[in-house]
């Protein structure tokens, strides 16, 4: 099998650089997703005959088999069967409501997986702040607290996380970032806080009023909710069941390269009979009040099957050479992985780096955790789920989050405007924080 060359990195520059200007340069063209499909189309497949005509081709469709199709499965069962699950309130949207959602969004993430939690969560957030004149800072917060650093405590949480319990991480030992989790939560909702406060009291200038009626809300309401659909939540279970049980470590069979395809893909058979089931026994009523559409799930599939098309020889490069960059501490872990992730998708980002870990000596006495020292562990796994906030291409419920909230008419930043007036002066402080406290 032949090296990958630098040039072939070309395809993925391009897919990335067209998703952060196109919407800027030609907003009404890029909101089809035929025309994302065309542009995917034009940039994928000369990537795919240029990997084959290179001999990399079973590494492209390894990359599609077993990387895209189980992501975007383990997605689309995720967001069928969250917009089958309708909650009802009573309340409006304060500042202490809001923190409190975004709270509970970032304490259940770890244990329906950021994607469950996300979807779950955004369209009544959106619900409860659609009278508010300033909810973007919201939606922008929902992001990073609840469709990425809240999934740090499980391996259920988070699909690098996951892909680090394969390789051997103990099922329990991602509870012990507890301290991180808890610092990074509290930091980014007081300033959440602080911030909707700001915009509550100064800059509503038609104020706050119910949802279902048009009388001006009374701020002390208490928050309120009520649940239809409760067949999706156990289904949710389900699902959560799925991704915990069917899996090569606990069905040894499905790893096997000879292995039938019934066999290697039973999990996403079960999550797609799941969504099925959704889908046949939900009434229709209940994902109208939802607003419920395939457009935002359309969208995700369509980019991200870009994305791991061309970042494969990307990912094929940091695997061959970063051993030779000099990472060997964990804050280097840490901010590699970290920064990779932001552009890339985390999950192979933290299996690029576990195998560099992988490579490096370990001083005696050194805790080893799935083969690696367990600093090192710890600094991939926080780099690959926290930095994955710093871009909407960083984990998949980011880019879906945003094509929700744009939607319901929230004008979310550009690419480039998530990164500058969000990421670097919001989360990057904090994300060094955690680096000096704990790594």
């Amino acid at each position: 099998m032949q090296q990958v060359e630098t040039w072939m990195l070309i395809p993925f520059c391009i897919m990335l650089l067209t998703i952060a200007i196109a919407p800027l340069l030609a907003k009404r063209l890029w909101e089809s997703n035929f025309n994302k499909l065309i542009f995917t189309l034009i940039v994928a497949i000369p990537t795919a005959v240029i990997l084959f005509r290179h001999g990399l081709g079973r590494a492209l469709a390894e990359q599609l088999l077993f990387d895209y199709v189980p992501f975007i499965i383990l997605l689309g069962a995720l967001f069928v069967v969250t917009g089958g699950i309708r909650l009802n309130y009573n309340t409006v949207a304060t500042p202490w409501v809001n923190t409190i959602m975004l709270f509970v969004g970032y304490g259940i993430a770890s244990f329906i997986g950021t994607t469950g939690a996300a979807m779950l969560l955004i369209r009544p957030l959106l619900e409860i702040n659609r009278t508010r004149i300033h909810k973007v800072h919201t939606v922008l917060f929902f992001i990073a607290l609840v469709a990425n650093c809240g999934g740090i405590l499980s391996p259920l949480g988070d699909p690098p996380l996951f892909l680090l319990y394969l390789r051997g991480t103990p099922f329990n030992w991602f509870s012990s970032m507890h301290d991180e989790w808890l610092m990074v939560g509290t930091v980014l909702l007081t300033i959440y806080f602080l911030l909707d406060m700001y915009y509550f009291r100064h800059k509503e200038i038609i104020g706050v009023r119910h949802i279902h009626d048009d009388e001006p809300a009374d701020e002390d309401q208490p928050l309120t909710i009520s649940i239809k659909g409760m067949s999706n939540a156990f289904l949710l279970g389900a699902i959560i069941l799925c991704v915990a049980i069917i899996n090569p470590g606990n069905i040894p069979a499905m790893g096997r390269e000879d292995a039938p395809l019934y066999l290697r893909f039973l999990r996403e058979i079960a999550l797609i009979v799941i969504a099925w089931l959704s889908l046949s026994t939900t009434r229709k009523s209940i994902r109208r009040e939802n607003h419920f559409s395939w457009e935002p799930i359309t969208e995700v599939a369509i980019l991200f099957i870009g994305i791991f098309t061309t970042m494969t020889p990307a990912l094929m490069y940091l695997n061959a050479n970063a051993a030779s960059l000099g990472i060997t501490s964990p804050a280097q872990f840490y901010y590699s992985a970290g920064a990779l992730s932001s552009v890339l998708d985390n999950a192979p980002t933290a299996v690029a780096f576990h195998t560099v870990a992988k490579a490096l000596p370990t001083m005696e006495g050194t805790t080893i955790i799935a083969g690696i020292a367990e600093p090192l562990l710890t600094a991939i796994a926080l780099g690959a789920v926290f930095f994955g906030a710093m871009t909407y291409i960083g984990n998949g419920p980011n880019f879906m989050v945003k094509a929700i909230a744009e939607k319901e008419g929230v004008r979310m930043p550009s690419f480039f405007g998530y990164i500058f007036k969000f990421s670097l002066p919001v989360l990057l402080p904090v994300y060094i924080l955690v680096q000096i406290l704990f790594l």
